[in-house]
């Protein structure tokens, strides 16, 4: 009699425990680590600020080295190699490495921007099923959030193409706009009386971020908001624009317009230094001014904190193009505290990928902008108004270079407002501030008194 042989009953071993598992688990955290850090370099150390075709080149190519690590040190240091991975690693350090040689400009991004979505996608297919195949489940699931990032990112950049056909027209320019030299700038002025008052706008800001003011002063006075090129309706130009080339703009722009001088200058913010600019070149030109929350152009030598502070800004901002052109804009954008409609189409110019691009190449410009900014070291008796915002009375160094631009004038007034730094010019209190401020420079120039609060 034949007795069967003893079966041996075998259980069915886990994905996560055949040989080189553990070992891929780990290639594949380093590999995504290597990718990060590599795009985190070059962004913020190697290329820190540059334009966005150079950022977005830079992060691409970061993560095709991370996809290359996949497939190298797979191969060298596992039982399972992932050459599939050597395809998205060509794919991105290829267009990185072009985008970064090349810096397109904005019309070549566009137009790519409706090129690389459907290919990522179809890439992101790809990869996925040869992960299925060649990879065990711990290492394939870490990553699922990658695959799931670059598809968010491809539907991203889909709707943003589609949401800015048509843009333009959703939001007209409400003002007019005049040739100066080989672009065209955007202005809108309203209101009657004399002296007019001429609005230099912040950083991330343009004309229509004025509403709550100019709505106000154009009751008593003729006032004038406008773009400075590459913001809100005014056309782009080639490379940023310092101080004195805004200057000049502005000075051709309104003799375009048919306005006359001498004009009262409010600056907010950086529109501060731009205001100080304006009047150091055409010093005609003005007759008082009125700084709102300015900031002042010896900040880096003055305030401790702002030279790591503009460092941290320059890279962060350069960031923002890249990210509005997935369809980020609106997150990376704070939301206007103006009223109604103008708050809409604040919020919707500002988280443009044209915005965005606006930001990172004026914060680019500011060394110069301030340096600039000094050569006026006095208004002589012209009246001048400086408001201060208490948001930022605790950093050291800003209470004392507010006062010090008060000192611009012989004939100033220095006022504190409860309010924040956007809000001198968006918020009802703030705003209101800003108003008496502007209303009472306006009042000295026209009666030949001297300036005082309201």
């Amino acid at each position: 009699m034949t007795v069967p042989a003893p079966t041996t009953r075998t259980t069915p071993v886990n994905d996560d425990r055949r040989p080189g598992c553990w070992a891929l688990t780990r290639v594949v955290l380093a590999s995504l680590a290597i990718g990060a850090t590599i795009a985190l370099v070059l962004t913020m150390a190697v290329f820190p600020g540059a334009a966005e075709g150079v950022v977005t080149g830079s992060l691409l190519f970061g993560f095709g080295l991370g996809w290359a690590a996949l497939a190298v040190i797979s191969e060298r240091k596992t039982s399972q190699p992932q050459r599939w991975a050597r395809v998205p690693a060509a794919a991105m350090m290829a267009t990185g490495a072009g985008l970064m040689v090349c810096a397109p400009q904005d019309a070549a991004l566009t137009a790519l921007n409706w090129v690389w979505p459907p290919l990522m996608l179809a890439l992101v297919a790809w990869m996925y099923a040869r992960s299925r195949r060649a990879m065990p489940g711990r290492a394939r699931w870490l990553l699922t959030p990658v695959f799931v990032v670059l598809t968010l990112a491809s539907v991203g950049a889909g709707v943003q193409n589609v949401t800015s056909v048509g843009f333009a027209q959703d939001h007209p320019a409400p003002g007019q706009s005049y040739s100066v030299g080989d672009h065209r700038l955007h202005i809108q002025c309203h209101g009657a009386g004399g002296p007019t008052a001429v609005l230099f706008n912040g950083l991330g800001e343009f004309s229509g971020s004025w509403a709550r003011i100019d709505d106000q002063v154009s009751a008593t006075t003729r006032v004038c908001a406008y773009d400075r090129a590459g913001q809100g309706w005014s056309d782009d130009v080639d490379r940023p624009q310092d101080g004195i080339a805004a200057a000049a703009d502005l000075h051709a722009l309104l003799a375009a317009a048919g306005e006359h001088g001498p004009y009262v200058l409010v600056g907010h913010s950086i529109g501060g230094p731009y205001a100080l600019t304006y009047a150091a070149q055409y010093p005609q030109d003005v007759a008082g001014m009125v700084l709102l929350d300015s900031a002042s152009p010896r900040q880096f030598t003055e305030m401790p904190a702002y030279p790591t502070q503009y460092a941290l800004m320059k890279r962060g901002l350069a960031l923002l193009p890249t990210l509005a052109r997935i369809g980020l804009g609106p997150a990376s954008t704070p939301t206007s505290h103006l009223p109604g409609a103008d708050a809409d189409t604040v919020d919707a110019m500002g988280s443009t990928v044209r915005a965005k691009r606006n930001g990172r190449d004026e914060l680019s410009i500011i060394p110069d902008l301030f340096e600039q900014a000094q050569t006026l070291t006095t208004l002589g008796d012209r009246p001048l108004a400086v408001v201060t915002a208490s948001e930022n009375l605790s950093t050291e160094g800003w209470p004392a270079e507010q006062d010090r631009l008060a000192t611009l004038s012989s004939d100033s007034i220095h006022s504190v407002v409860n309010s924040s730094h956007a809000g001198v010019v968006e918020d009802g209190p703030g705003s209101d501030a800003s108003v008496a401020a502007i209303t009472a420079v306006v009042h000295a120039v026209g009666s030949g008194s001297p300036v005082t609060t309201a």
